[in-house]
């Protein structure tokens, strides 16, 4: 794990190894972090952002503004109907206070670390045998690439997401996403 500050590059994951992981959190109780990696690959927000959602933001509704803290913009998102089944089925079972943060430390009073986050998707990765390179930024790239192979690969799905990730060009979109280190792989594997 990298030390606060410092660049790491993340993997994203397959959309059903993600969809199999958050069953598998669920079942071993590990709420926190399937509620933590179903907002994150569904809503592609910043860990940022994700840390300051409150239960309220989620069960039963159908869209989210968040203002972002890297950008200080506002933001509305749509929030899938596979989200909101997911964060019904944690809260039926946690009975939290809907005003509460979803991610709150031990202690109740205010966010995990985004250094917990990363550790903590180590040690789960590890007990759950996900090979690659992960830290809290998989949950954005997971959604990006989701989106991507969703609408054939094409250009207008990378001019989107370029967009809904605040990127200045698509070429920062596919380095983001890891797109030309792909295409090269495969040349090579070609062959």
């Amino acid at each position: 794990m990298a030390l606060k500050g410092q660049k790491t590059k993340s993997d994203y994951m397959e959309w059903d190894t993600m969809q199999t992981l958050i069953l598998k959190l669920e079942r071993d109780g590990e709420y926190k972090f399937a509620a933590l990696i179903a907002s994150g690959c569904f809503l592609g927000l910043r860990i940022s952002d994700l840390l300051q959602l409150k239960w309220s933001d989620l069960i039963g509704q159908t869209s989210l503004t968040v203002k972002e803290k890297k950008t200080k913009k506002d933001r509305t998102l749509t929030i899938n109907p596979q989200l909101v089944e997911i964060m019904e089925r944690i809260y039926s079972v946690l009975e939290p206070n809907p005003e509460e943060l979803i991610f709150v430390n031990r202690f109740g009073t205010k966010p995990i670390s985004v250094q917990y986050v990363n550790s903590k998707l180590k040690e789960l990765f590890t007990q759950y045998n996900i090979k690659g390179q992960y830290s809290s930024h998989f949950m954005r790239k997971t959604l990006g690439r989701r989106v991507w192979a969703m609408n054939e690969y094409s250009e207008q799905a990378l001019i989107m997401l370029s967009y809904l990730f605040g990127h200045s060009s698509i070429q920062t979109t596919k380095t983001y996403l890891g797109i030309r280190e792909q295409e090269i792989s495969n040349l090579y594997l070609s062959v």
